[in-house]
C-alpha cells in the first residue's frame, strides 16, 4: 500500500492558523501517515479569486519545507461543493442554479475559466504529486434545469461529467502531477470515465461497508484507487466510534486483498461545536493501523486508551453508550441535533422533534451519562463538546417548563420559566470562542449562537405580547416560536403557501 493519508476538512468553517496546521501536521506525521490532505473548497485564498476569501481562509504559506517527508495533497473543487464561490456576489451567475444546490453551471465559459484557473492557482501554489479536483455528489447534473435536455439524452449526465473533467485533469498532468477525483459519479455513471487520462487517481468513499465492489469495478475500467473510510462526527453529536471502527476495518482490509494505491481516512464536518482535536487520538489510531495491522479492528478504542483512562471512559460515554439513548440513535444522516438547535437559526425545532426523547425519565437518563462524561472529560475539547451535548438537553426540558405555563396562558411565568437559556447561549459562545482561538475551528458558530439567543430574545416578546390571548386565540407554540410567525395570520398562511421559497 503506498499512499496512506487522512482529509482535514477545512471547507466546514475551519479557521486554522500556521501554528494549528503545524500541530496537525506533525501529529499526521508521528502517526505514519505519509499525506495529508487539506479538504479546501473556497476556504483557500486562491490569487484568481481575492472575492471569495472569507475570514480565516488558509493562506498561500505551506507546510511542505516543514515536513519534506509528508505530502500535502490539496483537494479543491471544480464543479459540485462550489457554494461557497457561488453563494457570493461576484460568483452567484455561475451557479447551476440560483441560490440552489451547490454545483456550476458546466457549460457556462465563465464558469470553465474560473475552475481552470482554480488549478492553475493550485499547482502554483502547492508542490505535492497529487491534486485531487472533485467531482463528487454532482446530482445537478441529472436534476438543473439548465441543463435537463443534455442530462436526458442518453448517456447525457456521463458527457457533461467527462467533458468537465477531461480537460482539467489533462491540465494536472500535462504539468508533471497528477490528477483525482472521487468516484461515486463514476461508479453511478460509468461513462463518465471514457475521457479520464488512465493516470486520474480515483478515490473511493465508502462510509458505511467496504470498498470490495466498488474499487475492483474502478480497477476493471483501468484505474488506480484509493480507498476511503470515514470518521463518523458529520452524523453523531460527537462521533459514532463503534460504526467508524467498522467501516475503517473493513475498507483498509478490503483495501489489502485488492492491492489498491492506498487509503485515506475522511474526517467531515467539524463546525456545528465540534471540535478537531477530539478526534486525534482517532486519527493517531487509524495511522497505527495502516502501518501495522497487528493493532487490530479495535484501533480507535485503542487509540483513546492509550491517551488516558479518561479519554477512553470518555469517548465510550459519548461516542458508544449515548447512542443507546432516543435521539442519539445511528444514522447516516447529518445530525438532527446539530442541525435543529444551531444551523437552521431557530433552536424550538429541538423542542418539537425531541420533546418526548428528552423530556422526563428518558431525559434523565441521557443526562446522567452526561454528567459523568463532563467528570471524566480530559481537556477543554471534551469539555467544550460534551458541554454542547447537555445544552441541547437542558434547551428542550427548559422550554418544555416554559410552555406548560404558556398553555394556561401564564406568560410573566413563561418568561421566567425560559430565562435561563440566556445564559446558556452566553456559555456556548464561550465554548465556540475557545474552539477558535485553540484549534481554528468555526467563526460561524459564535454567530449562528447568536442568532440562537436573539430568537429566544423574540419568542420571549412574542409571549408577552399575545400569551395572555390578546389575539383573541392563542397561537400553539410551534408556530408562535417559528421565525415567520406573524400576529393575525393564525392559519400559518406563509406555511401553507410555502411553494415560492422552494
Amino acid at each position: 500500500m503506498q499512499l496512506k493519508m487522512w482529509s482535514y476538512d477545512l471547507a466546514r468553517e475551519q479557521c486554522p492558523t500556521l501554528d494549528h496546521l503545524y500541530e496537525i501536521a506533525s501529529l499526521s506525521q508521528e502517526s505514519g501517515y505519509n499525506a495529508l490532505g487539506l479538504y479546501l473548497e473556497h476556504r483557500f485564498e486562491y490569487p484568481s479569486t481575492p472575492w471569495a476569501h472569507g475570514v480565516g481562509a488558509l493562506s498561500a504559506e505551506h507546510l511542505q519545507s516543514e515536513f519534506p517527508s509528508l505530502q500535502i495533497i490539496p483537494m479543491i473543487n471544480t464543479l459540485s461543493h462550489m457554494e461557497g464561490f457561488l453563494f457570493t456576489e461576484p460568483g452567484r451567475d455561475l451557479a447551476a442554479q440560483t441560490f440552489q444546490g451547490m454545483m456550476g453551471d458546466p457549460l457556462n465559459p465563465a464558469f470553465i475559466d474560473l475552475c481552470e484557473r482554480l488549478v492553475e492557482d493550485t499547482l502554483l501554489c502547492f508542490d505535492s504529486e497529487i491534486l485531487h479536483l472533485g467531482g463528487d455528489e454532482a446530482s445537478e447534473l441529472r436534476t438543473a434545469p439548465i441543463l435537463a435536455d443534455l442530462a436526458q439524452e442518453p448517456g447525457g449526465v456521463e458527457r457533461l461529467f467527462r467533458e468537465h473533467f477531461g480537460p482539467l485533469a489533462m491540465m494536472v498532468l500535462k504539468s508533471g502531477r497528477r490528477p483525482a477525483l472521487w468516484a461515486d459519479m463514476i461508479l453511478a455513471n460509468p461513462g463518465a470515465a471514457d475521457e479520464l487520462p488512465k493516470e486520474t487517481l480515483l478515490f473511493d468513499w465508502q462510509y458505511f461497508g467496504g470498498v470490495a465492489e466498488s474499487s475492483a469495478r474502478l480497477r476493471e475500467m483501468g484505474f488506480e484507487v484509493v480507498a476511503c473510510p470515514s470518521i463518523q462526527t458529520y452524523n453523531a453529536a460527537w462521533m459514532h466510534l463503534g460504526p467508524s471502527q467498522e467501516n475503517i476495518a473493513q475498507v483498509v482490509a478490503d483495501a489489502d486483498r485488492l492491492g489498491l494505491h492506498g487509503v485515506c481516512l475522511t474526517t467531515w464536518e467539524c463546525g456545528l461545536m465540534g471540535a478537531y482535536d477530539t478526534l486525534f487520538p482517532a486519527i493517531q489510531g487509524v495511522g497505527q493501523l495502516l502501518n501495522d495491522r497487528s493493532v487490530g479492528e479495535a484501533c480507535l478504542e485503542q487509540a483513546y486508551r492509550d491517551r488516558s483512562p479518561d479519554h477512553s471512559r470518555w469517548s465510550e460515554l459519548m461516542g458508544n453508550e449515548l447512542q443507546q439513548h432516543p435521539g442519539f440513535e445511528y444514522s447516516t444522516h447529518r445530525s438532527s441535533l446539530k442541525c435543529r438547535f444551531l444551523l437552521y437559526s431557530n433552536p424550538f425545532w429541538l423542542w418539537v422533534h425531541h420533546r418526548e426523547d428528552w423530556v422526563g425519565p428518558s431525559g434523565e437518563a441521557i443526562l446522567k451519562l452526561l454528567d459523568e462524561a463532563a467528570l471524566v472529560a480530559p481537556g477543554l475539547a471534551e469539555q467544550g463538546v460534551t458541554h454542547f451535548v447537555r445544552s441541547a438537553i437542558d434547551f428542550v426540558r427548559i422550554v418544555d417548563k416554559s410552555v406548560e405555563k404558556y398553555r394556561q396562558k401564564l406568560p410573566s411565568e413563561a418568561i421566567t420559566a425560559m430565562a435561563p437559556l440566556r445564559g446558556l447561549f452566553d456559555d456556548l459562545s464561550k465554548i465556540a470562542r475557545q474552539n477558535h482561538h485553540r484549534i481554528g475551528g468555526s467563526l460561524a458558530d459564535l454567530e449562528r449562537i447568536k442568532i440562537a439567543k436573539a430568537h429566544v430574545e423574540r419568542v420571549i416578546a412574542r409571549i408577552r405580547e399575545v400569551g395572555a390571548g390578546q389575539l383573541g386565540y392563542l397561537p400553539s407554540f410551534e408556530h408562535l416560536s417559528h421565525p415567520s410567525f406573524v400576529p393575525h395570520d393564525q392559519g400559518a398562511w406563509w406555511r401553507i403557501n410555502s411553494w415560492g421559497t422552494r
